[in-house]
């Protein structure tokens, strides 16, 4: 039986997941590989399970959305009042929707579409320079494939994913990153640190924390950038783009093209998260609800699969070094009688390491509640 035929077969009594997910990893061309051999049904490894969709949670009307905040006049810090007021308005919406958009970043909108045609130029160019960065190692600092928990999940999602990951290292150098997307990467990546730092102290600011508190837990030291490539889906009703999940980061700063497909969980319902020219998105992680002792919020989201495509989305998760000594738990000052921690301490390297050996939809936060 040829690895296409095994990767089509109709789901049966007999049906070998466990055969057909390492058929398709042995290919090392990802889910674009399928569209660009022109398949007309997607593979059951990337089928979701029928109780799974049946008990799919209904869209929003499109007169929700997440709230969009304005940092135009935060960036030289020379007008004390509106900073608060703009630190103020991120905290309510981390507590309250636990993502937000930021538009007047100081990132130009035109390096942020150079990084969209980067992510789509690394996936698009020609499968023998892609295989050379494929592995599930997650040791590897640049690393292209498809699902990180691919051999975990009850279905696979439809994307390909290119990581630069320094939770190990607390580094990478320019000439570990693809030739094909290296320069704006490296361009990005600066600014978007920069925005991180300012965006953690304007929760700092709003938790009536010290502005530069959050900073100085370490959090930046490490990060993950991870290029998604969603292609477009013959039966998107079947599958996702990415499942149900919350992030194991402090922050995560996300850029998304045109096409959208993003969604948050609030009040029991999916909200699109549409997309916003020039906007960046925003949202808090497990590591911040955490320190926060539940005053931020680390939401479920997901990405839908369309019909159309390809998406292209850029995730930078700031995640702290894997390898730090410092205890993490509930911040002191924030707490009281009246509130009391809810969770334990920990390493990040317990973190990260819980995060990592489950499946992306099951929930990581419990796990270190007191």
């Amino acid at each position: 039986m040829s690895i296409q035929t095994t990767l089509n077969k109709t789901r049966t009594a007999d049906y070998d997941r466990t055969n057909d997910l390492k058929a398709f990893d042995e290919r090392k061309t990802g889910v674009k590989g399928l569209i660009d051999e022109g398949s007309k049904n997607i593979p059951n490894i990337f089928v979701r399970p029928l109780e799974d969709r049946s008990k799919d949670l209904g869209t929003c009307p499109k007169n929700l959305s997440v709230p969009i905040i304005d940092l135009a006049h935060v960036h030289n810090h020379t007008n004390e009042a509106t900073t608060t007021e703009v630190a103020k308005s991120i905290v309510s919406a981390s507590g309250k929707w636990g993502f937000f958009q930021v538009v007047n970043h100081g990132i130009s909108v035109e390096l942020l579409e150079r990084m969209i045609e980067g992510g789509r130029s690394f996936h698009e160019q020609d499968d023998v320079n892609k295989k050379l960065f494929y592995s599930r190692d997650k040791s590897k600092i640049v690393t292209f494939n498809s699902n990180y928990d691919f051999y975990k999940s009850n279905a696979a999602n439809w994307r390909d994913s290119l990581s630069v990951n320094t939770v190990f290292t607390g580094e990478v150098y320019p000439h570990e990153l693809p030739p094909v997307c290296k320069d704006v990467i490296v361009e990005y990546i600066d600014h978007v640190i920069k925005l991180g730092d300012l965006i953690l102290m304007l929760l700092s600011i709003g938790l009536g924390l010290k502005p530069d508190y959050l900073k100085q837990m370490e959090s930046t030291k490490a990060w993950n950038f991870v290029c998604h490539y969603y292609p477009m889906c013959p039966e998107p009703e079947l599958t996702l783009g990415t499942s149900k999940h919350a992030d194991a980061s402090f922050i995560t700063i996300l850029l998304q093209d045109q096409i959208g497909g993003l969604q948050v969980l609030h009040e029991n319902q999916w909200v699109n998260v549409e997309p916003v020219k020039g906007a960046l998105i925003v949202n808090i992680g497990d590591a911040l609800q955490i320190v926060s002792n539940d005053k931020l919020k680390s939401v479920y989201h997901r990405v839908i699969a369309k019909s159309i495509g390809p998406r292209i989305s850029i995730a930078f998760f700031l995640k702290g070094l894997f390898s730090s000594p410092k205890l993490y738990g509930p911040i002191k000052e924030l707490l009281s009688k009246e509130n009391p921690a809810l969770y334990r301490e920990f390493t990040l390297e317990e973190f990260l390491t819980h995060f990592i050996t489950r499946p992306l939809d099951q929930p990581g936060i419990d796990h270190f509640k007191l």
